[in-house]
């Protein structure tokens, strides 16, 4: 469909759930519980005020940046997010395409329905990162490692806010299933429940991870593999450090787009706790509530290396496929360069803390 009329993520965000069928619709967009976390995301971004400074020269703007020695063209990236084909037949390939064209990385979702191997013969050039759900079955948490391996992966990204799956009443009352003519691609070739199974494939998936998961597991990941490791959904310093201390190169702050435990803090309430923490030592990114160029800003002076958008590009893909994600991480670039350029910022690796503030209650 035409995309001249869509100017923002907010425009593509409806658009999306005007075309998508309410299951789908419902599966994308909803939150744990009451999915006070869920707006907690995006409503404390606009808690936060911007300080430019002015008379700055910003003829010349550095949007480039590096993720774990790697570059990427500018520091918004995809998120990992599942079962992509329900958004559009291309799915998660053409994501793939779409991240590659613009020089950002994107994070596949072990419940993809592309594979790591269909992306790697595909998209060559794409920098992949693979989210790893670690398995009760270890053999086949370490299959699904040497997977990502052999696909070229940069870095395992591995979920940590997830014992057990959240309660997504939306999910529930649709009696959410996978369609019988998708699969989860990564799995497909690998012993596991979901071959022997007759039920819904989308709750057999969710069996399957272990809740038993301590950061000695964590330990234990970084001995099987020579990639770095990220621990995803560190909302505290102390599990900051503690992740660090287990072995993990990186930590992305993630309350899982606020459909885990409802009630937690909002990702960019806390950068600041897991900054300080982290101390330098490692690079932190965030996901969670980024829909505009300034709050990829925001997220910068608070010490994000990177933001990670999960919905928002899922939008652009259910409304145009792969033009319509690029799109939309198209317009989260240029935002983020203009509000660079009228904050008096020129590089965003020197972004300063003082350019944010919260606003002043009146």
């Amino acid at each position: 469909m035409a995309t001249n009329s869509l100017v923002c993520v907010n425009d593509y965000e409806e658009q999306a759930l005007s075309l998508l069928d309410k299951r789908v619709r419902d599966y994308y967009s909803c939150g744990a519980d009451d999915g006070q976390t869920l707006s907690d995301n995006v409503a404390d971004f606009r808690r936060l005020r911007l300080r430019p400074r002015m008379m700055v020269d910003v003829s010349n703007i550095n949007m480039k940046t590096t993720l774990l020695g790697q570059e990427v063209a500018f520091p918004v990236c995809v998120a990992p997010t599942g079962i992509q084909k329900l958004a559009h037949p291309d799915g998660e390939l053409a994501m793939a395409r779409a991240s590659a064209s613009l020089g950002t990385c994107m994070c596949l979702s072990t419940g993809s329905t592309v594979s790591l191997g269909e992306l790697a013969e595909n998209v060559p050039e794409l920098l992949l990162w693979f989210q790893l759900y670690v398995c009760k079955d270890r053999d086949l948490t370490v299959q699904l490692v040497k997977q990502a391996e052999r696909a070229g992966c940069k870095a395992l990204v591995v979920t940590v806010d997830r014992p057990e799956q959240g309660t997504r009443r939306t999910s529930i009352t649709n009696k959410f299933s996978l369609p019988p003519h998708l699969s989860f691609k990564n799995l497909d070739s690998l012993k596991s429940p979901l071959q022997s199974s007759q039920n819904n494939k989308y709750a057999v998936l969710h069996t399957m991870f272990d809740n038993t998961l301590t950061w000695e597991d964590i330990q234990w990941l970084t001995t099987i593999t020579n990639l770095p490791v990220i621990a995803k959904g560190v909302l505290t310093g102390v599990d900051a450090v503690k992740a660090l201390e287990s072995g993990c190169k990186a930590i992305y702050v993630s309350n899982h787009g606020g459909r885990q435990l409802d009630g937690v803090c909002s990702t960019i309430s806390v950068l600041s706790e897991v900054v300080k923490a982290v101390n330098g030592r490692a690079e932190v990114y965030l996901d969670g509530g980024v829909r505009t160029g300034t709050d990829v800003l925001k997220a910068l002076a608070l010490g994000a290396r990177a933001v990670f958008v999960g919905r928002p590009p899922v939008y652009g893909l259910a409304v145009a496929g792969e033009e319509g994600a690029r799109n939309v991480l198209t317009i989260l670039r240029n935002e983020l360069k203009l509000a660079m350029q009228l904050s008096g910022v020129t590089d965003v690796e020197d972004v300063p803390q003082s350019l944010v503030t919260y606003a002043a209650r009146l």
